[in-house]
C-alpha cells in the first residue's frame, strides 16, 4: 500500500482545553458537595477524559502522523495545541535537518584500484506518512541507502586520470551532483529528500597509496618537462628569428644549430650553467 501524507482532522486545542478546565472545576465543586447527582458526575467525567485524551502539542519542526485503529489518517505539521479524535495514537516525526556522516569505505574504483571513501549527507524528512509507514526505521534506511550509493558512485568513476577525463578528485562538484541525484533515488520511497551530499574523504588504500604517489609525482614531472621545453623551443625560435631579422648576425645552418642546441641546455637545465665566453672566431 502506498502510503502519502495528507492533513490530519484536527481542531484548535485551546477552546477543548477550556473545556476541559470547565469540567474538572465542575467535578471539584460537586464531590465537595456529597449531595450531588452521581450521574451528572459520571457524564462529566467521562466528556473530560475524552477532552483531555484528544489534546495533544505539536513542536516546531515535527510532524505528528495520526493512526486510528491501525490506520493512518493523516498528519498536522503546523505547531501548536491540536484536539482530534482521542482514541487515536499521535506518532511524532521529526521534520528537522540531519546529518550523515558515512565510515570511510573501502572501494574499488572504476579503473579497478582500492580507494578509502567518504561522505557526508545532509536530509530530512518531507513525507511523514512514508517516513514512519513506507519503511521500517528510516534514519537507518538513509544510513544504509547512503553508504550503497557511495559504493556504486566509486565504481563509476576513477581515483584519477589524465586531463580533460571525469574522475572522482578532479570533478568534485559533478560528482557531488551525482551523489545526490542517486540519493534521492533510493530515498524517495522514504519521504526523505536530500539537501546536500558531498564527499569529505577520498585517497588511495594504504596498500597501494606509495606507489600511486611515485606515479603521481612522476606525472607531475613530465608534465613540467613539456611545459618547458615547449617554452625552450619558443624561445630558441624567437631568438634565432630576431638575430636573422636584424642583421645582427649572420649565422649559416650549422651555427644555427650549434646555438640552439646551447640555448636549449641552458634554458631546459635542472641547475645553473655556467658561461664559457669564446674570446675567438666562431669558425676557428
Amino acid at each position: 500500500m502506498d502510503v502519502r501524507e495528507t492533513r490530519a482532522w484536527v481542531t484548535p486545542g485551546l477552546p477543548v482545553l477550556a473545556v476541559a478546565v470547565v469540567l474538572a472545576a465542575g467535578l471539584a465543586a460537586e464531590r465537595a458537595w456529597w449531595h450531588a447527582a452521581w450521574g451528572w458526575s459520571a457524564v462529566d467525567l467521562l466528556a473530560l477524559l475524552l477532552a483531555v485524551g484528544g489534546l495533544f502539542v505539536v513542536p516546531p519542526n515535527e510532524a505528528r502522523a495520526v493512526v486510528f485503529f491501525g490506520r493512518y489518517v493523516g498528519s498536522v505539521r503546523e505547531s501548536g495545541l491540536y484536539w482530534t479524535n482521542p482514541f487515536t495514537v499521535r506518532r511524532p516525526v521529526s521534520l528537522r535537518v540531519r546529518n550523515f556522516l558515512s565510515e570511510r569505505l573501502k572501494v574499488n574504483d572504476a579503473a579497478g584500484n582500492p580507494v578509502e571513501i567518504a561522505a557526508v549527507v545532509v536530509w530530512r524528512v518531507v513525507d511523514s506518512g512514508k517516513a514512519l509507514f513506507a519503511v521500517e526505521d528510516y534514519a537507518a534506511f538513509v544510513a544504509v541507502q547512503a553508504e550503497t550509493a557511495i559504493r556504486t558512485l566509486a565504481a563509476r568513476y576513477a581515483y584519477d586520470g589524465p586531463a580533460g577525463t571525469h574522475t572522482l578528485r578532479s570533478d568534485a562538484e559533478a560528482v557531488a551532483a551525482q551523489l545526490r541525484a542517486e540519493l534521492e533515488a533510493r530515498l524517495g520511497v522514504a519521504g526523505v529528500a536530500v539537501l546536500e551530499a558531498r564527499l569529505t574523504h577520498l585517497a588511495y588504500a594504504p596498500e597501494i597509496a606509495p606507489a600511486m604517489l611515485r606515479r603521481q609525482q612522476a606525472e607531475a614531472v613530465v608534465a613540467a618537462r613539456e611545459t618547458i621545453v615547449a617554452g625552450a623551443v619558443g624561445m630558441v625560435r624567437m631568438a634565432l628569428d630576431q638575430l636573422s631579422q636584424g642583421g645582427v648576425v649572420d649565422l649559416d645552418e650549422e651555427r644555427k644549430a650549434a646555438m640552439a642546441s646551447n640555448l636549449m641546455v641552458v634554458l631546459t637545465a635542472d641547475q645553473a650553467v655556467q658561461p664559457v665566453v669564446n674570446a675567438g672566431t666562431l669558425y676557428a
